[in-house]
């Protein structure tokens, strides 16, 4: 527990980190950007490398954080992204329903988050379509 600016005492805090991964334009960064700012850009522009945002909610005393990393889907961008798996508790696999080569790249998603996690337990696929 600590204090806040005023003083008072704060509840406990825990802050998840969740990875966002799929093929370049599937939507993640909307995702992610109606997630923390519950704002939608039809005209957003790709990812480099990562970006991230937290958003929190106060849960009995204690705030519990969720910070949604959203990263690069275009293959170039692979071997700096897949450093930022690091630390996090789960990931979701984005796809959009309208472009079946994203959905078929679901599996290699899948794979790559095998080998960077020790334990895969659930996977559940996420539908986008912008």
């Amino acid at each position: 527990m600590g204090k806040d600016q005023e003083g008072e005492e704060r509840g406990e805090e825990y802050l998840f980190k969740i990875v966002l991964i799929g093929d370049s334009a599937v939507g993640k960064s909307n995702l992610l950007s109606r997630f923390a700012r519950n704002e939608f850009d039809s005209n957003s522009k790709a990812t480099i490398g990562v970006e991230f945002q937290t958003q929190g909610v106060d849960i009995d005393g204690k705030e519990i954080k969720a910070q949604i990393w959203d990263t690069a889907g275009q293959e170039r961008f692979r071997a700096v992204t897949s450093a930022y798996y690091r630390g996090a508790v789960g990931a979701l696999v984005v796809y959009d329903i309208t472009r079946r080569t994203s959905f078929d790249s679901v599996k290699r998603w899948l794979d790559e988050l095998s080998s960077k996690f020790s334990v895969l337990s659930i996977a559940w696929p996420l539908f986008i379509s912008c």
